[in-house]
């Protein structure tokens, strides 16, 4: 505007005004003078108004009429240089704005009447234009007969003024709209108030409108007329108008200016009463046409469709939704239902294409689609819209793969051939191309013999048409075959992509609002807190509402999408069509599966699935549950049917693997084509990034891989990672190179699906596992009742979630491993053998895992990793408790230092082994169990020890490798010097363990119950260890039983100090009594067969050839040990308060061993019986050793002074302050000596027991009669010299006759003729036997006792003179032995004759014994013979008689040395015998003697044999000297 105001713009506007009426007035000088005139005048006129006037423009303007006037009667002269000349003059002065209403309306008159006559019809078109769009003084008449005037010209007969006008009207018609847009903007302040006060009733009235409007209003009411066959009522003039041009017309002002139409009611009013039903009506031919009638292209019959019309009528509807949807919405309903009836296969192919141009106009709109699915399918008795256009889309395609066009379908030639002349060719890289000389196809779909190629026509989500812009083509163009399917194929795209992104970004903010909100909800002031309140409500009702929606779309459009996207994706040949298809069904999957729309989630998931597998595979997941609704031939969806259409079984794809499929019985192979390989990989796409909503999907997406894994040959390996393996049986999966390279690919996004569930909530990571559980009782099914190689997907795939899930392996650890418990009790080996490795590989990784709390700071955490290793020893497989305890023995390598509390879990697994698991078993849990002794006590809680106890115990009675349990009790010694060395630690420990126990029970009202209760914990720890020891002594192996017995004793002689001293009653009672009870048992009930060898080549010594042999070993051991303790350990003993009850059991177990038919335990009873009585009484200090003495033990611990300790105790009655007591100078608690003497008396009756029960001649004699061996008589005579000891102050008449008895019987028992040359002296001395020597040593101790005792005591000489002389008479006559036949030893001179003698029994040589007995008698008379008792009792005369038998046999004797003693011996006695008779003869005492020496005289002097006189002369000599 600047440029033509200013100074010089307007100087020179004056100038050019005043040079055109010059040329003007030149021009017309001669044919039109008026003319010239009047451009003179008006030369006059412009230089005054220039010379008067400051404002020469405004002048101008106020003056236009007279100055335009020459000018418009120049146009007057019909002279075409003139008109030329005047019409750009009226140009020049309407540019610069100076030309009035009035005189505007005149050149518009003038215009019209050049138009009437035909002249300058371009400059005229020109002229309007510039008089329109220069400024706004033209209204009402004037403009509408200026907008005829251009709608005339358009209907010439010359094609450039017709196309020129054409142009004309179009931008008259926009410049109107716009002068009323510009209106609106100047009055928009002054509008806004009053516009809700526009009620007006009368909405045909204009009167309320302003001057542009008015005139918009006017035209916009004319088109519609005129496009309706109608006059126009402002439009006054018109003679003629195009229908096809009338709606172009009425499409761009509805294009371009749609706030006209929603700002004014009027123009509304005229949307809805005018344009809508004008459309509806012009529609009516395409509703009732039906393909099969002759097209024709004549725009006169209207019944038929017409191209052009219908097309610019599609485009007005186009805008019509897309514009003015929110105040159409019924008419709008209504078009859109015309829409998808103009897709049925019954309608011309052109009007199905640009039906479906139409469709994907809106299909590339979501939130049109959205207004759709909310204003009709989700109100009641409304017509479900959306839902119609997409299942409309999908019967579309479907009519094209079942009807197919005309022409041949099968050659691409056609398709080339028929494309539209060049407009919408197909770019090269999808059209023919020569490789080689061949010709490779275009892209297309296929489907039973049907073959549709696929066009580009399109960029992704923009709808550019082609039919909807051929705004010059009169007949219906030939679609190119594939061109509808590819548009109807975009538009389902599209519609996928539009609602799935738009759905996705409203959830999105959704959940960002919800999120801000909880955060502000958590940290809310008072003051805003209502506030907050009511946006939280407000946004949850949107939420909801917005939700609604959501549901709706996906509901109303799933069905149709799926039929269309399933039959697409069957036929499709080409791989990005694929790559798209499967892409829109994997959004459509993830979003049904974000709002929570499972059935469709799951029918979507199916058809990938279905997909991924070869034609009609039989997976049984997919043709059940959700998928059930889909594999019908048609389905309805909301009354309205859809047709599915079942897979083609010929695949034109190539085929890249062929397998066997997962099957119980497989039937044949299967072939996957790359079709198939590509669904997979959407499927591992889907699952990799969509897994939080897969939910109870992720059964068929896992199902479908595990299928899929299994056909291509993948097998799991180390961590659940899937690798290319061999097939195992059957004929072997082939692979293409193609495929091969793909399948690391494919391993490892299988991996990075199961890596990335690490990234799900807690829910979904649930329906993870749930799903891979559920699959692998499937396989476990599957497996059943063959070895065949089993599909081990699903456990593979567990472990892998299970590694990567460590973080929160509380929420899936018990379904998990749980599960893997089941699989590790399967049948089929390789199925448990995987089921183990994943749980082991779980376990181990769980406490490896850096968690957060640590393990040892969370032990319920840690019990529960540990739990399953606990619940695997329930499962009977050997090659799973092989595992188990590998995973043990791995654990304590890694993790022994800290399992804390996860101990007796550890411990329980390997104490859970049991005998007859199987030797390789056993021995990899002792591997554990050694190296938790060795390594890993001191770590454990102090509570644990006694669970190592008891399984060290329990592999000690395992009886598949003695190794083992010899070395287990090598074990418990190692433990038991553990306890010792750290025995404060631990008692410390264990006490704190037990006053929190006790409370706890005294909180629960429960009695705090543990083995040998109610001794301190220690001490308890202590028992346990002696109870398993014990146990282990009654082994049925000789060996185990051996190495038990040395090893308890061992222990309870070097630590037994550490007990409390009340603990040692248990000990004894619970531990050593019932021992010894137990080993007596089964030795009495042993059997005597004989044992041949001892396993392998082992030979048995003849000695231990019978099981009762073994039993007497252990006998021998177990009785000597606990001798042994009662003998060293007496100090500790003798204060418990039934020692004596003690005592006697020990004397019953002694005398039951002593009488027992086995000599090696008889003698050792009398072995122990010795080391008991060997006991000093402890009554005096000084008798008191300084230390305990030194236990004989094959580990040698001494418990020396506490001095001698390597670090002191400190603690009151601490171990060490128990030891000092015991080894410190503090004199021991005194014993009552009574209570001794009854100790002591009990043995002496024992000792007789024995005596007289072994030493009984048996009634009968045959050759298994029991004759005690001389050994043991030998050993039991000796024990009575130790034993007098201790009774010889009470020790009377009626005991020394049982003495007596017991020496005589023992010295009257037999030997056995295998043992006699053992027994016997040599051949050439005759000494005694060690017996004999015994009998005389327990005589001697006695007389010898006599001698220094009191006076009662000497009462006993006589009892011993009557014991020997009864051996005396043995030189001659050898007693004997029962009713058993014996042969006799004289004396050594055939001793070599007799010895091998039949006979089995052997009595002994008595003639040395005798002779010696003698000489005791002899000499004890000497000593004895003024005792009263020896002389009241006549001891001489009994010495006399007895030696009357040697006398009067003389040489008859069995030997000749024996009457030579006795002649001695008599008279030794004689000489101190007759002066002690001389000096009592006035007692009588010796009146019997007499005749008795007599006697003797005479038998000696007057035997049968007159020999050795000068003997005899002695004798006589000797007698008459004495008398």
């Amino acid at each position: 505007m600047s440029g033509t105001s200013s100074p010089e713009a307007v100087k020179k506007l004056l100038e050019n005004m005043q040079s055109d009426l010059r040329a003007l007035s030149l021009e017309c000088k001669k044919k039109f003078p008026p003319v010239k005139e009047a451009a003179e005048s008006g030369i006059i006129k412009v230089k005054t108004i220039a010379a008067r006037n400051t404002e020469i423009l405004a002048a101008l303007k106020e003056n236009s009429s007279e100055v335009v006037q020459p000018f418009l009667m120049g146009c007057g002269t019909k002279e075409p240089k003139i008109t030329q000349l005047c019409l750009a003059a009226i140009q020049r002065l309407m540019s610069h704005e100076v030309v009035s209403e009035t005189a505007a309306g005149n050149i518009i008159n003038m215009l019209w009447q050049l138009m009437e006559n035909s002249l300058e019809e371009l400059k005229l078109l020109q002229t309007v234009l510039v008089l329109l769009t220069t400024n706004t003084v033209v209204h009402d008449e004037a403009l509408s007969k200026a907008i005829v005037l251009c709608f005339r010209l358009h209907f010439t007969k010359d094609n450039i003024t017709n196309n020129t006008a054409a142009a004309t009207v179009r931008q008259v018609v926009t410049v109107v709209f716009e002068r009323m847009v510009a209106e609106d903007e100047r009055h928009r302040d002054i509008i806004e108030q009053p516009i809700l006060v526009q009620g007006n009733s009368n909405r045909r009235s204009v009167s309320t409108l302003k001057p542009c409007a008015k005139d918009a209003y006017m035209l916009f009411q004319d088109l519609c007329q005129l496009v309706n066959a109608d006059a126009p009522y402002w439009l006054v003039g018109m003679t003629e108008m195009t229908r096809t041009f009338g709606l172009e017309l009425l499409e761009s002002v509805l294009n371009d200016f749609p706030q006209v139409f929603l700002q004014h009611q009027e123009f509304s009013f005229l949307l809805k009463e005018r344009v809508c039903p004008l459309v509806i009506k012009l529609f009516s031919p395409n509703i009732k046409f039906r393909q099969g009638s002759s097209t024709s292209s004549s725009p006169a019959p209207v019944e038929k469709p017409y191209f052009p019309i219908c097309m610019r009528l599609l485009r007005v509807v186009s805008v019509l939704i897309k514009q003015f949807y929110s105040l159409l919405v019924t008419e709008c309903e209504i078009f859109l239902s015309l829409l998808v009836k103009f897709l049925d296969a019954d309608k011309p192919q052109w009007l199905r294409a640009v039906a479906v141009e139409s469709i994907h106009r809106f299909c590339v709109q979501p939130q049109l689609l959205r207004s759709f699915c909310q204003s009709y399918d989700m109100k009641q008795h409304s017509t479900k819209v959306f839902r119609d256009i997409v299942n409309a889309l999908g019967s579309f395609i479907q009519s094209l793969f079942l009807v197919p066009p005309t022409g041949n379908p099968a050659t691409s030639n056609q398709a080339g051939n028929n494309n539209l002349g060049g407009s919408v060719s197909a770019p090269a890289n999808s059209g023919m191309v020569g490789i080689g000389g061949g010709v490779t196809l275009l892209p297309a779909f296929e489907y039973r013999g049907t073959w549709i190629p696929i066009l580009t026509i399109t960029v992704q989500g923009s709808a550019k048409a082609t039919y909807l812009e051929m705004l010059d083509k009169v007949e219906p163009p030939t679609i190119p075959e594939g061109y509808a399917m590819s548009v109807a194929f975009h538009c389902l795209l599209d519609l996928v992509r539009g609602i799935t992104s738009m759905i996705e970004g409203e959830l999105g903010e959704v959940e960002t609002e919800c999120q801000t909100t909880t955060e502000e909800a958590s940290s809310p002031t008072q003051s805003s807190e209502q506030q907050d309140l009511q946006s939280t409500s407000d946004q949850m009702d949107k939420e909801i509402v917005s939700r609604a929606v959501w549901e709706e779309m996906v509901n109303a459009c799933w069905c149709g999408l799926l039929a269309a996207l399933s039959l697409l994706l069957d036929a499709s040949t080409d791989e990005a069509a694929t790559e798209n298809i499967l892409k829109a069904e994997l959004t459509m999957a993830a979003l049904c599966g974000r709002l929570g729309l499972v059935t469709s989630r799951d029918a979507f998931i199916t058809a990938i699935c279905k997909g991924s597998l070869p034609p009609h595979y039989a997976l049984t997941v997919l043709n059940t549950t959700t998928a059930a609704t889909l594999s019908n031939k048609s389905y309805s969806v909301q009354g309205q049917s859809v047709m599915m259409i079942s897979p083609s079984s010929e695949s034109h794809q190539q085929v890249v693997a062929v397998g066997q499929p997962l099957a119980v019985q497989p039937q044949g192979t299967v072939m996957l084509t790359s079709k198939n390989i590509q669904c997979m990989r959407t499927l591992l796409n889907l699952a990799h990034c969509h897994g939080a909503v897969l939910g109870t999907s992720w059964q068929l997406v896992l199902a479908t891989l595990q299928h899929l894994v299994w056909i291509l040959g993948l097998k799991p390996s180390s961590g659940g990672a899937l690798k290319p393996g061999r097939a195992v049986e059957g004929p072997s999966t082939v692979l293409t190179t193609a495929v091969m390279t793909d399948l690391p690919v494919i391993s490892n996004i299988l991996s990075r699906l199961f890596e990335s569930s690490q990234y799900l909530d807690d829910v979904s990571l649930h329906h993870l596992i749930n799903a891979l559980c559920s699959l692998s009782l499937e396989a476990m099914d599957m497996a059943y009742g063959n070895n065949k190689e089993p599909s081990l997907f699903a456990v593979a795939k567990l472990l892998e979630t299970g590694l990567v899930n460590m973080h929160r392996i509380e929420i899936l650890w018990r379904p998990l491993t749980g599960h893997l418990l089941e699989v590790c009790q399967h049948p089929n080996s390789r199925m448990r053998e995987w089921g183990a490795e994943a749980l082991t590989s779980l376990i181990k990784a769980g406490l490896t895992f850096n968690h957060d709390p640590p393990l040892s700071q969370n032990q319920r955490l840690q019990l529960l990793l540990l739990n399953p290793l606990k619940e695997m020893s329930n499962i009977n497989h050997p090659d799973i408790r092989l595992k188990q305890l590998e995973c043990v023995l791995q654990i304590l390598q890694s993790q022994g230092d800290s399992l804390g509390p996860g101990w007796p879990l550890v411990l329980g697994v390997m104490g859970a082994i049991r005998n007859d698991q199987g030797e390789s078993l056993i021995r990899t849990a002792f591997q554990c169990l050694q190296l938790v002794v060795t390594d890993f006590l001191p770590t454990m809680p102090c509570t644990c020890l006694q669970i190592v106890v008891d399984v060290a115990g329990s592999f000690g009675l395992h009886n598949q490798e003695l190794n083992i349990s010899l070395t287990s009790i090598g074990l418990l010694w190692n433990i038991s010097d553990y306890f010792f060395q750290r025995g404060e630690t631990i008692e410390k420990e264990l006490n704190k363990e037990e006053a929190a126990q006790q409370k706890q029970a005294e909180e629960k009202g429960v009695v705090l119950n543990r083995p040998f209760h109610p001794a301190p914990p220690f001490d308890c720890l202590w028992l346990c260890l002696y109870a398993k020891l014990g146990e282990l002594c009654v082994d049925p192996r000789p060996a185990v039983r051996k190495s038990a017995g040395q090893t308890l004793f061992s222990t309870i002689g070097a630590h037994g100090t550490l007990l409390q001293h009340s603990t040692w009653h248990t000990v004894i009672w619970k531990v050593l009594f019932h021992l010894l009870d137990r080993v007596r048992e089964s030795s009495t009930t042993a059997d005597k067969e004989k044992i041949e060898s001892g396993g392998g080549n082992i030979l048995i010594h003849h000695s231990r050839d019978t099981a009762e042999k073994q039993w007497a070993e252990t006998w021998v051991l177990t009785l000597a040990g606990v001798a042994r303790i009662f003998n060293t350990r007496r100090y500790l003993l003798q204060p418990l308060g039934d020692f004596s009850r003690a005592w006697d059991v020990l004397l019953d177990h002694i005398q039951s061993a002593a009488l027992s038919k086995n000599n090696e335990v008889s003698l050792a009873a009398l072995k122990s019986f010795q080391e008991i009585l060997q006991i000093v009484s402890p009554v005096r200090d000084s008798d008191k050793p300084e230390t305990p003495p030194v236990v004989n033990v094959p580990v040698p611990v001494l418990i020396g002074p506490i001095s001698g300790m390597s670090r002191p105790f400190v603690r009151t009655d601490s171990i060490g302050e128990r030891l000092g007591r015991y080894s410190s100078s503090e004199p021991p608690i005194v014993t009552d000596e009574l209570e001794d003497l009854n100790l002591w008396w009990a043995a002496w009756n024992t000792w007789y027991r024995i005596g007289s029960e072994s030493t009984k001649p048996p009634v009968t004699f045959d050759k298994l009669t029991f004759i005690p061996s001389q050994p043991f008589l030998t050993a039991l005579i000796q024990i009575f010299p130790a034993l007098y000891q201790h009774i010889k102050t009470g020790f009377n008449m009626d005991d020394l006759q049982k003495l007596g008895v017991i020496l005589h019987s023992a010295i009257s028992v037999p030997i056995s003729s295998d043992a006699s040359p053992f027994i016997l002296p040599s051949y050439t001395e005759a000494v005694l036997t060690s017996l004999q020597e015994a009998v005389l040593t327990a005589l001697d101790v006695l007389q010898k006792a006599i001698c220094v005792g009191p006076e009662n005591m000497q009462i006993m000489y006589p009892a011993i003179f009557d014991q020997l002389l009864a051996f005396v008479e043995f030189s001659c006559k050898p007693p004997q032995y029962g009713q058993l036949e014996t042969k006799h030893i004289a004396n050594a001179k055939y001793n070599q004759i007799q010895l091998f003698a039949p006979a089995e029994w052997v009595a002994l040589n008595y003639v040395p014994f005798a002779e010696r007995s003698l000489e005791v008698v002899v000499d004890l008379y000497q000593k004895t013979a003024c005792h009263k008792a020896v002389v009241n009792e006549k001891v001489l005369q009994y010495i006399i008689k007895t030696l009357r038998v040697p006398l009067s046999l003389k040489y008859s004797c069995p030997s000749e040395s024996t009457w030579k003693l006795a002649v001695s011996s008599l008279l030794k006695v004689l000489s101190i015998g007759l002066p002690v008779a001389r000096q009592h003869a006035s007692s009588g005492k010796f009146d019997s003697m007499w005749p008795e020496l007599a006697n003797t005289f005479e038998d000696f002097l007057f035997t049968k044999r007159d020999a050795d006189i000068v003997c005899e002369a002695a004798l006589m000599a000797v007698i008459v000297k004495f008398f």
